[in-house]
């Protein structure tokens, strides 16, 4: 198979716990382009929080984020699709987090929405957006009411708030709304899950199909290279999928191929274009 478009996720993957692009994976993407070959970006992050690393790679077309519920071209910051959390379904959703009363960010119109509540744990998304917007309640916001709705939300507690929370979600809004619950692992305090609750239809995988397709290539001469769970649907359209050494092994099973380079040394976008054929 010969493989003409590079697509990678960002954190654990492309850039460093800082945020930074490591230099090998840079000089690899450069030599890319310079073949005619494209990189692209499938992230969870917002696209304000994308925006300047696609740029500095040299990436201005498509990019894929919110694990595909927004995609953009870069150079010229116009949407392409957006997924959202809308109308009847934005109230149902807020209504369960009043009552639930766990720690809550709010995605909107490329913001993270946070509150006095939410103020603590702001590192731990801070990088998914540089445009923060603290208000007195996250519930209660202007965004919950416009027409472009709701990007998504993460939510934060124990194990047990989260989990019933889930469940009330999925009771009240059945297949209108994807969530994930999950450990949290970059959180001082032990013992702290997240929820992420994003429009239904959209993942990683939808984003590799859509941007290929844009690229006029196949899903099948798309290589992709990730690092996490929400990368699982990407590897899974890719013709071929590097995962990063440092991911869990769930996430390493769901891979073509294994990768030496972590998230701490860098050059995991470098070694798996050598090995996909693509330098």
């Amino acid at each position: 198979m010969s493989f003409r478009l590079l697509a990678v996720d960002l954190d654990g993957t492309l850039v460093d716990a800082a945020g930074a692009v490591h230099a090998p994976d840079r000089e690899a993407i450069a030599a890319l382009a310079l073949k005619g070959i494209p990189t692209t970006i499938i992230t969870g992050r917002l696209f304000s929080g994308t925006r300047h690393i696609a740029s500095d790679v040299g990436t201005h077309g498509a990019v894929a984020c919110v694990d595909g519920c927004h995609l953009v071209e870069v150079a010229s910051g116009a949407d392409l699709l957006h997924g959202s959390i809308v109308a009847e379904s934005a109230a149902a959703l807020r209504d369960l987090l009043e009552r639930h009363r766990v720690t809550t960010f709010v995605f909107a119109n490329d913001q993270i929405l946070y509150d006095d509540e939410g103020a603590p744990h702001l590192p731990y998304v801070r990088t998914w957006s540089l445009d923060h917007v603290r208000t007195e309640r996250v519930t209660v916001h202007p965004h919950w009411e416009h027409a472009r709705g709701i990007t998504a939300v993460v939510s934060l507690g124990t194990e047990r708030a989260i989990r019933e929370l889930e469940l009330d979600l999925g009771r009240a809004l059945g297949q209108a709304v994807y969530t994930a619950a999950f450990p949290v692992r970059r959180l001082q305090k032990l013992g702290t899950w997240a929820l992420v609750a994003r429009a239904a239809g959209y993942s990683k995988g939808t984003a590799l199909v859509w941007l290929a397709r844009h690229h006029g290539v196949s899903p099948e001469e798309v290589v992709a290279v990730g690092d996490w769970f929400n990368d699982i649907p990407m590897f899974a359209a890719a013709g071929r999928s590097f995962v990063m050494a440092q991911a869990p092994e769930d996430v390493k099973q769901a891979a073509t191929d294994r990768l030496d380079a972590d998230s701490s040394t860098g050059g995991g976008i470098a070694e798996a274009a050598l090995r996909a054929g693509l330098l």
